[in-house]
């Protein structure tokens, strides 16, 4: 018994089909977005035209400082910024994410800074959604021609719950936390 046969009219048109797919799937990485946007509550939803270019797992600290409410009469936990590592689904670092102001760098050196849009309510204990818009990209790479951010599936990061008062004026926290971030282009 043989296992080669001679290549028919169906056969070319299938391998041709797949040389071209198996690069796009490669730089692609072979997924799906994780995040439909029906899924998500329509505050934090992505405009028609856009398409997801880019998943990440941030990991990191977001930092409060115990201050002064403008009418000086109570104190409260006022957030300062967040230091974070950016990952791709494999858990190897593509970047970080950090603030003020809000800003998103790529392992290549390119960075967005962007403007909240919207915010969500998330889980109990847990910052709340987001969907940021970005402004124009610094440096040529990744973050390059990026429309749109979404955070996504957080996990803490919520402000402190020990005591902010005149006594502790001044002290910070680091708080851990965990959100995806999703990154959008035009189409």
């Amino acid at each position: 018994m043989t296992y080669f046969h001679k290549l028919t009219a169906n056969d070319t048109m299938m391998k041709s089909l797949l040389a071209f797919a198996i690069p796009v799937a490669i730089l692609t990485g072979c997924a799906t977005p994780m995040y439909s946007q029906e899924g998500l509550p329509a505050p934090v939803q992505v405009p028609a035209g856009h398409a997801v270019v880019l998943e990440s797992v941030g990991r990191g600290q977001i930092t409060y400082e115990c201050r002064a409410r403008k009418d000086n009469t109570s104190f409260d936990w006022v957030l300062v910024g967040p230091e974070a590592k950016l990952t791709d689904r494999q858990g190897k670092q593509i970047g970080r994410y950090y603030g003020p102001p809000a800003t998103w760098e790529s392992a290549d050196g390119s960075k967005v800074t962007g403007a909240q849009v919207a915010v969500t309510p998330a889980a109990a204990g847990s910052i709340p959604l987001q969907l940021v818009k970005t402004n124009p990209a610094t440096g040529t790479g990744a973050m390059q021609g990026v429309t749109f951010i979404q955070r996504v599936t957080t996990k803490g990061g919520v402000a402190p719950s020990s005591s902010c008062a005149a006594a502790t004026s001044g002290k910070k926290e680091n708080v851990s936390y965990q959100a995806d971030y999703i990154f959008y282009k035009a189409r």
